[in-house]
């Protein structure tokens, strides 16, 4: 069975950052019932992978629609293609609108963890946060308000070894959005190999760029990966310039194929 996509057009967005040196947080080595809090990008995919191998339960994704495409929190490019990948993986969803507003759309998050353990009942909730103190301090206050774990495994990992790593995991990984030095439009669409982990690697010597983009210097959507179950084609897309040097492919129409 080919499952299909009518998507509407999501704008992109920038996220804040802000990065700080800061202890790793993990699993705390019991085995929960955990929410990932998903955006259809490489770190949020990731994420769900290393919760499975640790044994935890993927009990749900939690997706954000933000009405706002310049949100603070949350990932807006092609966000909407979290549901096929949730269908990909074999994972429930919980999508939750908010209108984005700064501080305010973290009451909409808060909101969101609260309907997941009445639903799925939930125990711990987890984010791709590699370096960005500002949305891992304000989910892991939302997660002590609601009583719920707090676990970041991807936290000050090496960005570099990271990109391998899900490169070697088979992940094929997509640039959805560019907005930095060093990187144009043409690489929309691109997927991500070493020789891109190489360049990536030296504009962060030459400008200081974050490799993971968690800056805002590029966003990615996954197509596949080890714990896919289909992979997702794209039907179709346009490219819109949204600055200077930024550019975003809105993928308008996509599917899930049989690997």
């Amino acid at each position: 069975m080919v499952l299909r996509w009518p998507a509407k057009p999501v704008s992109f967005g920038t996220r804040g950052f802000e990065s700080r040196p800061q202890r790793s947080v993990f699993s705390c080595g019991v085995n929960m019932k955990v929410a990932v809090l998903f955006s259809s990008g490489k770190d949020s995919c990731y994420t769900v992978d290393r919760m499975k191998s640790r044994g935890h339960e993927i009990s749900c994704l939690i997706t954000m629609y933000s009405e706002n495409e310049f949100s603070y929190m949350f990932h807006t490019a092609n966000v909407r293609l979290a549901e096929l990948q949730a269908e990909a993986m074999g994972i429930a969803i919980l999508t939750w609108k908010t209108k984005g507003e700064k501080e305010e759309e973290l009451k909409d998050l808060g909101a969101a963890l609260e309907a997941a353990k009445k639903k799925y009942g939930i125990e711990a909730v987890a984010v791709g946060a590699i370096a960005s103190n500002y949305q891992k301090q304000r989910v892991e206050k939302l997660c002590k308000e609601s009583g719920l774990t707090f676990l970041a495994p991807l936290w000050q990992k090496k960005q570099e070894k990271l990109l391998r790593e899900m490169i070697n995991r088979g992940y094929k990984i997509v640039f959805s959005s560019v907005s930095a030095m060093g990187l144009d439009k043409s690489y929309l669409g691109k997927e991500i190999d070493e020789n891109i982990v190489d360049y990536l690697t030296k504009l962060d010597e030459k400008y200081g760029f974050n490799v993971s983009g968690e800056g805002g210097e590029f966003e990615t959507l996954v197509l596949d990966g080890p714990i896919f179950k289909k992979k997702l084609l794209i039907d179709d897309y346009e490219v819109v310039k949204k600055g200077p040097d930024s550019y975003v492919m809105l993928v308008k129409k996509a599917h899930l194929a049989l690997k």
